[in-house]
């Protein structure tokens, strides 16, 4: 590593960990030494993203089934979007997906290609994420429920009620033993 004396203004050398840029007003006869750490400037760790890895937020999701949706309406492929926009096929794909946020300038960008005003993109949009994929047997709970409600006749509900009151105590019992 070359000491920080010998390189030209505006040079970037290596702490060990960090680049650091030599200022162009520092003189080339005067030590130059690096600003203290500073926590509160440094650029956030990517674990301590609240998404979880991999994983797109709800926004991003329902950005990019919003430009899905539209691109289709138009009769346009990814690709042919792609090329309007001026990113890959897969950076497209990806911002369809939700996989990949969006900046402002690209959405600006997309919306005007797309014919639509960017609050568009976020028409439906609710702020409550949804809950995490349902289990087979909450899916077949709510089924059930679903199903008991469609019952008209009273009598019916309630021998379907008495009959899963039954089993619940049956199922209670042989568990019991």
């Amino acid at each position: 590593m070359q000491s920080p004396e010998s390189l030209s203004p505006d040079t970037i050398i290596e702490d060990g960990c960090h680049p650091i840029v030599r200022p162009a007003a520092a003189s080339p006869g005067v030590p130059f030494a690096p600003a203290p750490h500073d926590p509160y400037h440094e650029i956030p760790d990517a674990t301590l993203d609240p998404r979880p890895h991999g994983r797109a937020n709800l926004a991003d999701r329902h950005v990019g089934a919003r430009i899905r949706e539209r691109r289709t309406m138009l009769g346009l492929s990814q690709q042919q979007l792609a090329l309007m926009i001026g990113v890959t096929y897969q950076q497209a794909h990806k911002y369809e997906r939700g996989l990949n946020r969006i900046s402002a300038g690209r959405l600006y960008d997309i919306a005007q290609v797309l014919g639509v005003p960017i609050a568009w993109f976020f028409e439906g949009l609710t702020t409550v994420e949804p809950a995490a994929e349902m289990t087979p047997r909450q899916r077949m709970c709510l089924e059930l429920a679903r199903n008991f409600a469609a019952i008209g006749n009273q009598k019916h509900q309630e021998a379907l009620s008495n009959m899963a009151r039954a089993l619940a105590l049956q199922s209670a019992a042989m568990q019991g033993r």
